[in-house]
Order: C-alpha cells, then sequence, then structure tokens
C-alpha cells in the first residue's frame, strides 16, 4: 500500500502581510489587521508585532496595550479573497485534492504525485516558489502521512520554512509535545488532563485508553489514536455550504429596538444575497445573540444564545429572512442590552432540487425576486456597498474571519 503524504500549507501572518506587501511604509513595521473598535479582535498581526505578545483571537484594546506604536488596521476582505483565489490556483497545480480550511491554509493529498511530480521536498520546494514569485508572499508547509500531523509540522516550521515528518518518525515528532497540541484538546480539557498527570502527547500515547475514556468519555479514545499519529481522515476538497451566517458586535451595548432590527436587516439581505450567488435556498432561520453581562472570564465568556424556525419553503429571499428574524427577536423577549447579534440559515437545498411548492408564487413574490436579481447585478457590476437599503444601518464586526465555511465565499465586488 502507498504511504500517504499530506501536505499543510499555511501562509504566513496572511492579511499583514498583503498589507505589508502591498504598502511598502508598513513593512518591517508592526501591522495589526483587525476590528479597530473598542470591542474589535486582532485577525492578523505581522510578526514584528507578535514581537510584543500580539497574536490572532487578542482583543483589539490589548494589543494596542501591548504594541501602542502598531498600525492598526481594518482590512480588506475582497483583496484578500482575492490573493486567497491565487493561493489556491496554484496548490490545485500540483494536486486536485485540495482542502482549504480557511482562506489562507489548505491540505493537499500528494498522495502517489511522487513518479509525475518527484519526492515530496522537491514538490514542497516547487509550491513555495511559485506562491512567493506569484504573490510575493511567504508560505510554511507541512508534510507528513496524516492531516493533523502536517498541521502542527507547519505551524512549527513558520516563519517561512518547512518541515517533513516521515511515516517512521511521527511517534518522535508527536511526542514531546503538549497535551493541546492534539486537535479538539482546548482549555478546559488540556487543564483537565493536566490535573491528571498527562502532559505531553506521549503521555496520551501511552495511557491505558480505560483512563482516558474515563477523562474524556468516548472521545478519549479518539484523542489516545490521534496521538499515536493514528489520523484516517481524508483529504476532502469543498463540499456544500452546511450553513450561511453573518454577526456583528457592536461598539457598545445596544438595547435600541431600532438599531437591534437594523442589524437584523443588514445580516439577513448579506445571508440571502450569499445562497443566491451559492444557488442554494434554506429551509431553517437563525437568531442569534450575546447579552452584555460577562458570564465567565476569558473571552467566551459571553454567553450565546440562539432561536431558530423552520419554513414551510425554502427560500433565498432577504426579506423573508428578515421577517423571521424579527419574529425571533420579539419572540427572544430580551430584557437586558446586546453585544452582539447575528442572522443565520441552515438546513441548505439547491435551488433546483427543492420540493416544488403546492401554491404558485405570488406576484408579490415574483416581484421581490425580479427586484434581487437586479440588485445582485448591480453590486456584481459595481461593487457591494454600491447599493443598499436605505433602512439598512452600518454592521460592524469585530474583526475579519479566516475561516471558511463548508464552501462558504466572501462576497466579492465584480468588474464588469
Amino acid at each position: 500500500m502507498t504511504p500517504r503524504v499530506i501536505a499543510h500549507a499555511d501562509m504566513d501572518a496572511f492579511y499583514a502581510s498583503v498589507e505589508q506587501r502591498d504598502r511598502p511604509e508598513l513593512r518591517g513595521r508592526p501591522v495589526v489587521v483587525g476590528g479597530t473598535g473598542t470591542r474589535g479582535v486582532v485577525s492578523a498581526a505581522s510578526y514584528e508585532a507578535r514581537e510584543f505578545g500580539v497574536h490572532s483571537a487578542m482583543p483589539t484594546a490589548l494589543a494596542r496595550q501591548r504594541c501602542p506604536h502598531a498600525i492598526f488596521l481594518r482590512g480588506d476582505m475582497a483583496r484578500y479573497t482575492r490573493e486567497s483565489q491565487r493561493l489556491f490556483a496554484i496548490f490545485r497545480d500540483f494536486t486536485p485534492a485540495v482542502e482549504g480550511l480557511s482562506l489562507d491554509e489548505a491540505f493537499l493529498d500528494l498522495t502517489g504525485t511522487q513518479r509525475l511530480l518527484g519526492p515530496p521536498r522537491e514538490v514542497v520546494a516547487r509550491l513555495r516558489r511559485r506562491v512567493r514569485d506569484e504573490t510575493g508572499l511567504a508560505v510554511s508547509v507541512g508534510v507528513a502521512p496524516v492531516k493533523m500531523v502536517a498541521k502542527i509540522a507547519s505551524a512549527a516550521a513558520k516563519p517561512d520554512g518547512w518541515i517533513e515528518v516521515p511515516p517512521t518518525e511521527v511517534r518522535r515528532f508527536l511526542d514531546p509535545l503538549p497535551v493541546r497540541a492534539i486537535w479538539g484538546i482546548g482549555p478546559v480539557a488540556g487543564e483537565r488532563l493536566g490535573r491528571a498527570g498527562f502532559a505531553t502527547v506521549g503521555d496520551l500515547a501511552r495511557a491505558r485508553a480505560e483512563r482516558l475514556r474515563d477523562l474524556l468519555g468516548d472521545w478519549g479514545l479518539g484523542v489516545a489514536r490521534l496521538a499515536r499519529g493514528d489520523d484516517l481522515r481524508e483529504v476532502e476538497p469543498y463540499r456544500g455550504s452546511i450553513s450561511m451566517s453573518e454577526e456583528n458586535t457592536f461598539g457598545d451595548d445596544v438595547r435600541d429596538r431600532g438599531r437591534l432590527e437594523a442589524a437584523v436587516l443588514v445580516h439577513a439581505e448579506s445571508v440571502a444575497r450569499r445562497l443566491r450567488r451559492a444557488e442554494q435556498r434554506a429551509r431553517t432561520v437563525v437568531l442569534k445573540w450575546r447579552p452584555a453581562e460577562r458570564r465567565a472570564p476569558g473571552p467566551r465568556g459571553y454567553a450565546l444564545h440562539t432561536r431558530r424556525v423552520t419554513l414551510p419553503e425554502p427560500t433565498d429571499d432577504g426579506q423573508v429572512l428578515y421577517r423571521e428574524g424579527l419574529r425571533l427577536l420579539t419572540a427572544a423577549q430580551l430584557e437586558e442590552p446586546v453585544r452582539l447579534i447575528g442572522v443565520g440559515v441552515t438546513n441548505l437545498v439547491g435551488t433546483g432540487k427543492g420540493q416544488l411548492s403546492l401554491f404558485e408564487a405570488t406576484p408579490d413574490a415574483e416581484e421581490r425576486q425580479r427586484l434581487n436579481r437586479a440588485l445582485d447585478e448591480i453590486r456584481d457590476r459595481f461593487g457591494h456597498a454600491a447599493i443598499a437599503r436605505g433602512d439598512a444601518g452600518a454592521a460592524e464586526r469585530a474583526g475579519l474571519s479566516l475561516q471558511i465555511k463548508r464552501g462558504e465565499e466572501p462576497e466579492l465586488p465584480r468588474s464588469s
């Protein structure tokens, strides 16, 4: 059986690196990209900023304290997405089996390509050189027989390097790492394992299965397999979206119903545009919010609440999503201020795959479909901000996201 060869390619400080490439005055200076408001979140930090302890997912306010002389930028998602598309085109020149995890990282299955492309070290060298030559950006790469080890190796190779972990070296590579290097082990599970005497991945690999099951439930058995380097997950090119959502964190706590409704409208229309672009419709609408009161320390200390409703027929109409979002907002009976609100959809079906309606489309529905198509064409030609509903407010996001949600693509301005 041919040994698997999995590469994990991860761009170095992607958003910040794009800004430094395009703006020479920023090179060599600490650059932080993300939300710039009082509740903003860092999406990317240049390596100059990281020297001061600034990192992604950190509150912008803390980043300003640690590095007050940094350049803080809101960022340009359309530009970053265009760069991502260039990167993925390069990746697919080396193998069609590319699984994107985010705009700036992907798994590449190179199994069986050695006869055509050469050994992994040569393939990785060519890939990294092409990325540098065609985009002016640096990519770090890890190569291993399993996905988890390849991802850990790429992180260890940063910045601008690469590491190969052959099958015979997997255990030697993993054993000294801290337990949190294993996928899925977060702060809570990591602390629980630490109290039980498990400090390294090697400790987990040598543990009795019953002991890990007692600590982590049935999931503990999977953790033990990963600790031994047993990861059977395949590289999966994109499948269809399973959900879409838009949300924002307000600059100040919001109690005013009008501001909440305006935010729901903005998000409903945005999600609807993404549905239409993906040629999908949604059966379920989700409203989510975080109250202003902190329930626990740390960034996850604000409780997330959701309400949802399933529609009699799937839709891609923003007005329908907005109407249902308002009903959910009313049903929530919010009595305290809100710091975050969002609208999402799930239970998606293709526009040609849904069950036919029992009723003919009403003239009002047909008119809205024509209006939506016209608005989409205007935005595609002149940009996202070219036209908006007059009663739609601005939706401020805490930070830009690198995550790809099952095939979702951020909206881009398209030229004619």
